[in-house]
């Protein structure tokens, strides 16, 4: 109660202090877009990308506070260190208040809509996204919704004057969209063998919905719940990327990226004619040496399970590869 309180007073005093500053600024034309289904090394690619001095990469606290971060950062600081967790439960990734983070978080909070309320206060005892048929609003929200996004894209703009990088699966629904409130915006689609990302994203939403989940119905997500979301987004994924220009997006392949990670991203820069500097590249490298050490999760599937992903992701796995 007193933490919303306080909320409630900052989002007042940025809105008195800084709206009409933020209303008169730039709105940036050009963020990167991270795509993909969860689970694909989104967060690792958002991780490396916010290791360029030219990149701003939206921050846990930013993504908490999206209505006040500017004015409230100071007073939460102290306090949200004291109490914050250091690592992310399902894959003990670090966790900090200036670390990157997705952006569908502050969406929520900045728009009224996410399909993550589904997760919150699920419906039935089903998997949450199968609720969801969009990642969109109807159709009358939307011009709202897409103002109040904007709305947080040019508050980060305006106090770093860096090129924006979101990571946000739930984007990978709304792309059409984004190109109409960003022209000039880029997609990285990440992808990654199914036999990994599908229990991956089981074990991920049990635990997201277990801390979350405000009433009884939530539940663990089926390998089929899990498959028929997955062969959604992709189709999606496929269908929008292929009416943009080439050097609009780019398909990386989680795999050769995690094996080497500074020649991937060098590929991406030159796809999308971005200089890769030295001191973008020297970060990169630092950055790296810092998480030797870090052991993944590992999950294993059983030949039965190895067989329905086979079925129902086949036309996927020939397209991106995979045996």
């Amino acid at each position: 109660m007193q933490s919303s309180l306080w909320a409630s007073m900052f989002a007042f005093l940025e809105n008195k202090h800084y709206r009409k500053k933020i209303d008169a600024s730039e709105k940036p034309v050009d963020p990167i877009f991270i795509i993909g289904h969860w689970r694909t090394g989104t967060t690792y690619l958002h991780q490396l990308l916010g290791c360029d001095p030219a990149m701003v990469t939206p921050t846990l606290f930013q993504v908490a506070m999206p209505d006040s971060f500017i004015t409230s950062y100071s007073y939460f600081k102290p306090l949200l260190k004291r109490i914050l967790i250091k690592q992310r439960p399902m894959d003990m990734v670090k966790i900090g208040l200036d670390e990157p983070q997705e952006d569908e978080y502050a969406i929520f909070r900045i728009t009224g809509f996410s399909p993550l309320e589904k997760a919150i206060f699920p419906d039935k005892k089903e998997y949450f996204l199968l609720e969801c048929p969009s990642f969109l609003p109807s159709e009358h929200k939307l011009n709202e919704w897409g103002r109040n996004l904007v709305g947080f894209y040019k508050k980060l703009y305006m106090i770093s004057g860096k090129r924006i990088v979101s990571k946000n699966p739930f984007n990978s629904l709304r792309i059409a969209e984004l190109v109409k409130l960003f022209p000039d915006c880029r997609f990285i689609h990440i992808y990654r063998h199914p036999f990994n990302v599908v229990p991956s994203t089981r074990c991920m939403w049990e635990i997201v919905q277990k801390q979350n989940c405000l009433n009884q119905n939530h539940v663990r997500p089926t390998m089929d719940h899990v498959l028929t979301v997955y062969d959604k987004m992709l189709h999606a994924i496929r269908e929008q990327l292929s009416g943009l220009p080439a050097n609009k997006y780019y398909e990386l392949c989680f795999e050769e990226f995690e094996k080497d990670p500074v020649n991937s991203l060098k590929s991406v820069y030159t796809a999308f004619g971005l200089p890769f500097t030295a001191t973008f590249e020297k970060n990169l490298h630092a950055y790296i040496t810092s998480l030797n050490g870090y052991l993944k999760n590992e999950f294993h599937l059983s030949p039965e399970e190895e067989q329905k992903i086979r079925i129902r992701m086949k036309k996927h796995m020939e397209y991106f590869g995979y045996d």
